[in-house]
């Protein structure tokens, strides 16, 4: 029987990092946690409430998960937590099945998560093809951004479609809704989003002290911004506290939840779109902060720490989580060294929960809406659109098509629909680099004066089922007395290709036709040698395999062809 690969060693980066850590580093790795933790606040809030749970599930989420990643991850500096790339899929699964069946779909794509890492799949997920990725996490961006509309207008809708064209219908219907103070309190709070650090960035030449004022994220000066507005002047909008009643101050309780096999047995693809979207968003991640810091992370390691945060997390009321690359980005350039950062960071948030959770009442969702608008665009790479034109045909379909698919019906579909459609594409353009060239007696002048009778020929490339037809060209043409192939470029062979070569070995024995293989190495000749193709080969005798060209060439110009 053949022997299984070994598993992946679980070896969580922390470890590593310990060694020779000193108060230098932790000071760096507490501030840099510290400013993550107030980056983080908001973006857990809006992320839980877009995706159809109370504000609390993004932040226990931030607190639980963004702890077991950065204590047992594979990377030093990677920052886990709630990612709006998961919005669609949660709110989904939110309407459909519940609030129970998310947290078993949760906890099985952690599973699933963390025997991807086991098994050494964490390299896997960078076949995924750049065109897909980019197609999705533009129609998610889109999602986020379209989803966000209700609260910044502040319109007056009592619950969200899931789908494209349901949320452009109920949009279109309460238009007539819209709430003036929502509008100016969210076109405010995305203005001081937007231009807060550009505009300190201007006044650092001048005023030193607003460099320090800069390595505060604008989303958190709207934030306090457009609170201390609603409590001074009880502005009539709707904030967390009208809506969801406030934040818990209390740490969450162990859950189990009430749900329902009728249900549960619907969930094979949320589970599996959850666990592949969550290694896709943490290794992309890992990697952006690899170049960043000059490091390597371990994937498969990742992949395990995501694995156990995901299925313990929402046991404690909270969401799916995967590496963040905002919050990652602003770990890395606020110092931060070590995992001991992330660990941090969760902490500020817990203390964030049991000291200042009643402050949070006030807090308005058409802020919240615009700093998810603003996460929106930043998330998606809108310049590939425009350079399309610089591509092939295949790619532009590819990329648009999960574009569309994403946006208008699904992100499962979608994804599968760009893996098929980059999967022909690969054999298409596999198939059209595998040739077969006729060798003439100009390179070779032992083939001079015999014409038809003899025939050499080599193949170059992939010898798989996208490309069998050059055998079956040679099996249509056979020479009257003897076919030489040289097989000494052909990379790959795969068993269609080895079947079609026994079909020729076949037809050529029926036409009384010697077939002599040249250079058999490598790959082909492991694949020959285990199908019994090597054996056929040598049927008639053991000089029809050479090792080069030359020599099978010269014995099928002595030899006779087979009786």
């Amino acid at each position: 029987m053949p022997r299984l690969p070994p598993l992946a060693r679980f070896h969580p980066r922390l470890l590593d990092c310990l060694q020779g850590y000193d108060r230098a580093r932790f000071a760096k790795d507490a501030a840099a946690g510290l400013t993550v933790g107030v980056v983080a606040l908001p973006l857990a809030m809006a992320f839980a409430i877009a995706s159809g749970l109370k504000p609390e599930a993004g932040i226990f989420t931030a607190i639980i998960a963004g702890f077991i990643i950065s204590a047992l991850g594979g990377s030093r500096v990677q920052i886990g937590g709630p990612a709006g790339a998961f919005i669609v899929i949660v709110y989904g699964i939110v309407e459909r099945y519940g609030v129970a069946n998310l947290i078993l779909a949760t906890a099985l794509s952690g599973v699933l998560l963390f025997l991807m890492g086991l098994f050494k799949l964490g390299t896997l997920v960078r076949f995924i093809p750049v065109a897909v990725i980019i197609g999705f996490t533009n129609g998610i961006a889109v999602l986020i951004g379209l989803s966000q509309v209700k609260d910044f207008l502040g319109l007056a809708i009592p619950r969200m479609p899931g789908d494209f064209f349901g949320i452009l219908g109920a949009l279109w219907g309460h238009l007539h809704t819209f709430n003036p103070w929502a509008v100016g309190l969210a076109l405010a709070s995305l203005a001081i989003v937007v231009g807060w650090q550009r505009a300190l960035s201007a006044l650092a030449p001048r005023r030193p002290a607003s460099a320090r004022l800069g390595r505060v994220p604008g989303s958190i000066i709207a934030l306090v911004l457009a609170t201390a507005a609603v409590a001074a002047f009880n502005l009539p909008v709707e904030t967390i506290g009208s809506r969801f009643g406030g934040i818990p101050a209390a740490l969450p309780a162990f859950t189990l939840p009430n749900f329902s096999w009728e249900s549960a047995r619907f969930l094979l693809m949320p589970v599996i779109t959850l666990a592949l979207l969550g290694a896709i968003e943490s290794l992309l991640c890992a990697r952006v902060a690899d170049g960043m810091i000059g490091d390597r992370h371990d994937p498969n390691q990742e992949l395990m720490a995501q694995g156990i945060a995901n299925f313990v997390t929402p046991f404690f009321g909270g969401m799916p989580a995967t590496g963040t690359i905002a919050r990652t980005v602003t770990n890395v350039k606020s110092g931060a060294t070590s995992p001991i950062a992330g660990i941090v960071h969760s902490a500020a948030l817990l203390a964030v929960i049991l000291v200042a959770a009643p402050l949070a009442a006030s807090i308005p969702l058409a802020t919240l809406a615009a700093i998810l608008m603003f996460v929106a665009w930043n998330m998606g790479e809108w310049r590939e659109f425009a350079r399309l034109r610089s591509y092939r045909m295949p790619y532009r379909v590819t990329l648009v098509a999960v574009f569309l698919l994403t946006v208008i019906f699904d992100l499962t579909v979608a994804v599968e629909f760009g893996i098929f459609a980059a999967c022909l594409t690969f054999i298409y353009r596999i198939s059209s680099l595998s040739r077969a060239e006729r060798l003439s007696e100009a390179d070779y002048p032992t083939l001079g004066g015999l014409g038809d009778r003899v025939q050499a020929w080599r193949l170059y490339g992939a010898l798989f089922f996208g490309a069998t037809k050059l055998v079956e060209a040679l099996e249509d043409h056979l020479p009257a007395q003897a076919l030489v192939i040289d097989l000494k470029n052909v990379i790959y062979v795969d068993s269609t290709g080895a079947e079609a070569l026994e079909s020729l070995v076949a037809a050529c024995r029926k036409h009384r036709v010697r077939l002599i293989v040249a250079g058999l190495v490598g790959q082909p000749h492991d694949i020959a040698a285990r199908t019994g193709l090597l054996a056929a080969f040598k049927a008639q005798s053991p000089d029809d395999v050479q090792p080069n060209v030359h020599a099978a060439i010269a014995v099928a110009v002595a030899d006779p062809p087979p009786t």
